[in-house]
């Protein structure tokens, strides 16, 4: 089996890598951990150099190594190798990571069915914010973000600032093979300040004086490299999916933050996308509703759709309107769940992850 592990650029996936090896027991002198980021390693990214790497090591500690290879999206031609690995065991075993939600694509994907396990790995939740820096409100961890380096750190948005660059040019840009960033980092920017809103890639072709098919292509990688993740429309028909537009979320409300050009308080917005990733970790799909109201969200929760609200305080009539219509087209929905601050703080109780 092979453990991979995905996730947003700067989310402790390295340092992750270095906790499986305590909780796990395993000798730190049978373990090889190589980060092909390394600018050591520029010039030999290619699998003749996992071979040599993996042989030299066994041949060292005397038996097959653990390897822990970080970022490895970046040797080309690594699934073809690890294909080998698997389809000729020797005894070795392989945690890899990336920056990329296809990082399973193709050949790999098609090849470990049944002989791999994916982890997402997301920035900090709101309780694992607080045990970085305890006593933190909920307004503080929705201004900050989840990124570990921010918790303790008075740089948060030169930091932050730094995450959305490299995102774009190292793992939207080499993506798509665009010439400029500039397109890229509008488009990204245009969904973070669209947090919660159905996405039009016409518009959005159009402002950035792009094709729809190019403007659909960049929204892709920029959800492949975790910088904003999609939410499709709720239905049961994959007809009627397909033809309405999908909602996007980011992946971190401080880097939300850093990147729109906010006139005054944006709590609301922060908390449903702080609820979003909350229901994506727990649930995988999200999806959103609208007839002639909307809902923020739906998940399959104990076999039902369940109808998800979002506010800061009370539920308005707006929100008791959507709720409302959204039961009468779907009647055997689960209970309607509000969250509020309140509730999220609490831990969304009411919709415990599935066992």
């Amino acid at each position: 089996m092979v453990l991979v592990v995905q996730g947003v650029r700067r989310c402790g996936k390295s340092t992750l890598l270095q906790q499986l090896m305590a909780r796990y027991e395993l000798e730190r002198e049978q373990c090889l951990h190589v980060n092909f980021e390394d600018p050591r390693l520029a010039g030999v990214l290619e699998p003749t150099t996992l071979e040599s790497l993996a042989n030299a090591f066994d041949a060292r500690i005397g038996r097959a190594g653990t390897y822990f290879l970080d970022e490895i999206q970046w040797v080309e031609g690594w699934q073809r190798w690890i294909r080998a690995q698997v389809d000729r065991p020797r005894g070795r075993r392989f945690v890899v990571t990336g920056s990329n939600a296809h990082l399973l694509s193709g050949e790999l994907g098609s090849t470990l069915t049944g002989r791999h396990t994916t982890v997402e790995l997301f920035p900090f939740s709101l309780v694992e914010f607080r045990r970085a820096r305890p006593k933190t409100t909920l307004e503080d961890y929705l201004d900050c973000g989840g990124f570990p380096a921010t918790a303790a750190s008075p740089d948060r948005d030169l930091i932050l600032r730094g995450y959305m660059q490299d995102i774009v040019e190292r793992d939207v840009r080499e993506r798509v093979g665009a010439r400029s960033s500039t397109p890229l980092r509008q488009l990204a920017q245009m969904l973070m300040e669209s947090s919660g809103a159905e996405l039009s890639l016409r518009r959005a072709a159009a402002a950035l004086g792009v094709s729809t098919d190019t403007a659909g292509l960049y929204v892709e990688a920029i959800e492949s490299a975790y910088l904003a993740l999609s939410c499709p429309y709720f239905a049961w028909s994959l007809r009627k999916r397909l033809v309405r537009q999908s909602k996007y979320y980011p992946i971190d409300t401080g880097l939300r933050r850093v990147c729109i050009t906010s006139t005054g308080a944006d709590r609301c917005k922060s908390l449903e996308a702080a609820t979003y990733l909350v229901l994506r970790q727990r649930f995988g799909a999200v999806h959103h509703w609208r007839g002639e109201r909307e809902v923020d969200f739906v998940v399959e929760h104990n076999g039902r759709a369940v109808p998800v609200q979002v506010t800061w305080d009370a539920p308005t009539e707006r929100h008791e309107k959507g709720l409302d219509e959204f039961l009468a087209a779907h009647r055997n929905a689960g209970e309607p769940v509000v969250v509020t601050a309140k509730s999220f703080e609490r831990g969304l109780k009411e919709l415990a992850a599935p066992e």
